[in-house]
């Protein structure tokens, strides 16, 4: 894209925060092409040697009462990568990513995504919706549309002064701060 290695990765945290996605501002201020760059970029990442299978977080997630639906910014192909690798995969019904493919794909957290990650998941009323996310963005879009919205963050994060947010350091705690979803 012609920038020099310590300019790729300002340019890139710099999209991240603009487009809820590095590779949306590549795209709108580069050109590239978003599948070329998931395969090649994405595609090439050594994840089984980085990820590793996450027992606390498997039985966390099968004490789970309710649906359990998988909502990333990934790819299809890495996003399966990762919960694989983690050994989580075959403990969801399904999984609304970021299809490149498509021209002006949505993302979190623009109000599309989520209501993509509602039809695909067969989920009509938003209050039935639970959500943990990293970025307090995505966060805060889940809670205006009225899901329960949960922050994983080790930093405590405000969120602004008329938004109420649940926030864990961990994924691992979310049973402390939803208690009602687990047996």
């Amino acid at each position: 894209i012609g920038l020099d290695e310590a300019s790729v990765v300002k340019t890139c945290g710099s999209y991240y925060r603009n487009y809820g996605l590095s590779v949306r501002g590549l795209v709108m201020h580069h050109q590239i092409d978003p599948v070329e760059f998931d395969e090649q970029v994405d595609g090439s990442l050594p994840l089984e040697d980085i990820i590793k299978p996450d027992v606390e977080l498997r039985a966390m997630l099968e004490s789970i009462k309710t649906r359990r639906w998988a909502f990333t910014n990934a790819g299809n192909n890495h996003a399966r990568r990762v919960l694989k690798c983690l050994g989580i995969a075959d403990l969801f019904e399904g999984i609304t990513y970021c299809d490149y493919s498509e021209p002006d794909f949505p993302c979190k957290p623009e109000r599309e995504a989520y209501d993509r990650a509602m039809c695909e998941a067969s989920v009509d009323d938003a209050q039935l919706c639970y959500f943990a996310d990293d970025s307090a963005k995505n966060v805060e879009a889940a809670l205006n549309l009225g899901w329960t919205a949960v922050l994983v963050s080790p930093a405590i994060r405000t969120m602004g002064a008329d938004k109420t947010h649940l926030q864990i350091q961990s994924i691992h705690q979310l049973p402390t701060v939803l208690p009602q979803l687990f047996n």
